[in-house]
């Protein structure tokens, strides 16, 4: 199912963070770096207040969100079993935030080739236009990452980057929250090299 890139629209727009919490770090390559780009994401989504839910995975075991990401803002934060973050608080929330469901949503986080890629087939299978945000996704071998943003890419979802998502969003220098976020954005973006493997994703 092949999706025309769009301009986002913040209030068509629904942020998903996903399970980025603090027992995955010592296992996860480049976790810190992901979750530099993610801290840049949200607190930019929060600028342009775009709403935003987020999922922990078996938190009683696995534990919490990075205390490096402030989620405070989020319109929920849902402890979840099932690999997808499509679990029924996730969409009685998004029947709330938007009528039925969002026109866009921008999904980031762990594991790439699990929890993400189920939650964007059921995304997708809602008619949701997905942006996968690659340089904020992370899984414990990063070839599992790139081929499953391949995958993801294959099916119809838009794998793109935090800067692009951001100012696809803001769209003008007018924008009058444009300054705000230009303080965010004006270091680049922590590299996450992706299709570094042969086969895998190009960005």
């Amino acid at each position: 199912m092949a999706l025309r890139l769009q301009h986002l629209n913040p209030k068509r727009t629904l942020f998903l963070l996903c399970d980025i919490q603090e027992k995955f770090r010592p296992g996860m390559p480049l976790f810190d770096n992901m979750v530099k780009n993610a801290n840049k994401l949200t607190r930019a989504g929060k600028e342009l207040e775009v709403p935003l839910i987020v999922t922990e995975h078996y938190p009683e075991k696995l534990g919490k969100i990075v205390p490096e990401l402030d989620v405070s803002h989020a319109k929920a934060v849902v402890g979840k079993t099932l690999f997808s973050m499509m679990v029924p608080e996730v969409k009685n929330t998004m029947k709330q935030l938007f009528g039925e469901k969002p026109e866009y949503a921008v999904l980031y986080g762990l594991e790439s080739h699990i929890c993400i890629e189920q939650t964007a087939i059921d995304l997708l299978q809602q008619n949701i236009n997905v942006y996968i945000v690659a340089d904020c996704c992370s899984s414990r071998l990063t070839q599992d990452r790139d081929l499953a943003l391949d995958r993801l890419r294959q099916a119809g979802c838009v794998v793109t980057t935090s800067e692009s998502v951001i100012f696809n969003l803001i769209r003008d220098k007018n924008n009058p929250k444009f300054d705000v976020v230009r303080k965010l954005v004006a270091q680049p973006s922590v590299d996450m090299q992706l299709g570094r493997f042969s086969g895998s994703a190009k960005l």
